[in-house]
C-alpha cells in the first residue's frame, strides 16, 4: 500500500488552536518535555523484567558507520517481527534517514535519497502498553497523530530521553521495540548533520545519511543482559520541535 507520511505527534500538550496549524510534517513546534527523574531507559514493567527477554538482532550499515540494534521480541513481538520483515525484505536499503532533530530523534525507514517514499504492508497494532520507555538509544515506531495503528516501515531513534512520548496523547503513545547496542557515535554523528528543506520536507540532511544494508545478526560478542546502554544526556534547554504529522499523499 503507498502510506502516508509518519512521524512523531506533539510530544507534549498543545493548545486546541495551534494544533490545528499543520506545517509540512504536521502540528508546529512546541517546548521540550521537562527532564523527569532518570528511569531505568527502556526498561520492562516489573513484572516483564523477571522474565527472559527472546532477543534479535539487526545490524545497520550506513555511510556514516554501522549500528547494531537489539530487538526486543517479548514485550514487543508485533512491532519485531514487522520490523525484521522488512530487514528480510531488503527493504531498508537504500532508504535514508530523512528527518533529524538534534535534541529529540532521528527518523528514518520509509524514503529513498531523492525523497520518494516506499512502498509499505498495512500498519500495525500499536505497543505501547508494553512497558518500554522511549528513552536515549531506543527505537520507537513512527506513525501518524490520530492513527495509533498506523505504523508500518518507519521508526525513530531517541536522541534524549523522551518522557512525554510516552504519554497517551492522541489514542496511544509511541511504541518502543528495540534499542542500539552499538553505534551510538553514528546515531550521534547523524543527529549532527545540517539539515535542509528539500522537496517540501523539513530537517532533511543535506548530505544523505543512507542505510546502506540492513541485515539480521547473531547476538554481538560482549553484550549484556538484554537492556539498553545508553546514557541519556541532559534534555535541551531549548524548545525543540516535534511535528506531528499530516497525511501527505506521496513522497
Amino acid at each position: 500500500m503507498n502510506t502516508s507520511r509518519t512521524s512523531l505527534s506533539s510530544a507534549i500538550a498543545v493548545t486546541a488552536a495551534f494544533a490545528c496549524s499543520l506545517a509540512s510534517w504536521g502540528q508546529g513546534g512546541v517546548p521540550a518535555p521537562a527532564p523527569a527523574s532518570p528511569a531505568a531507559p527502556g526498561a520492562p514493567a516489573a513484572d516483564a523484567a523477571k522474565q527472559e527477554i527472546k532477543t534479535a538482532y539487526v545490524q545497520f550499515k550506513t555511510n556514516l558507520g554501522d549500528i547494531v540494534i537489539e530487538l526486543d521480541l517479548t514485550n514487543a513481538p508485533v512491532s519485531s517481527e514487522n520490523f525484521i520483515r522488512y530487514v528480510k525484505e531488503g527493504f531498508y536499503d537504500g532508504t535514508i534517514f530523512h528527518r533529524v532533530i538534534p535534541g529529540f530523534v532521528i527518523q528514518g525507514g520509509g524514503f529513498t535519497s531523492d525523497m520518494a517514499q516506499k512502498e509499505t504492508h498495512a500498519g500495525i497494532t500499536n505497543e505501547w502498553r508494553n512497558g518500554l520507555k522511549n528513552a536515549r538509544g531506543t527505537l520507537s515506531m513512527a506513525r501518524l497523530g490520530g492513527r495509533p495503528d498506523s505504523a508500518t516501515s518507519q521508526f525513530f531513534i531517541n536522541l534524549v530521553d523522551n518522557q512525554a512520548l510516552d504519554l497517551d496523547r492522541d489514542g496511544a503513545a509511541y511504541a518502543v521495540f528495540g534499542h542500539v547496542v552499538s553505534g551510538m557515535e553514528v546515531v550521534d554523528k547523524v543527529a549532527g548533520a545540517p539539515t535542509q528543506q528539500f522537496k517540501g520536507h523539513a530537517d532533511v540532511p543535506k548530505d544523505a545519511v543512507t542505510i546502506e544494508s540492513a541485515k539480521i545478526i547473531e547476538k554481538p560478542t560482549g553484550l549484556p543482559a538484554a537492556g539498553p546502554v545508553a546514557t541519556a544526556p541532559a534534555a535541551p534547554s531549548a524548545p525543540t520541535t516535534p511535528p506531528a504529522t499530516a497525511p501527505a499523499t506521496g513522497g
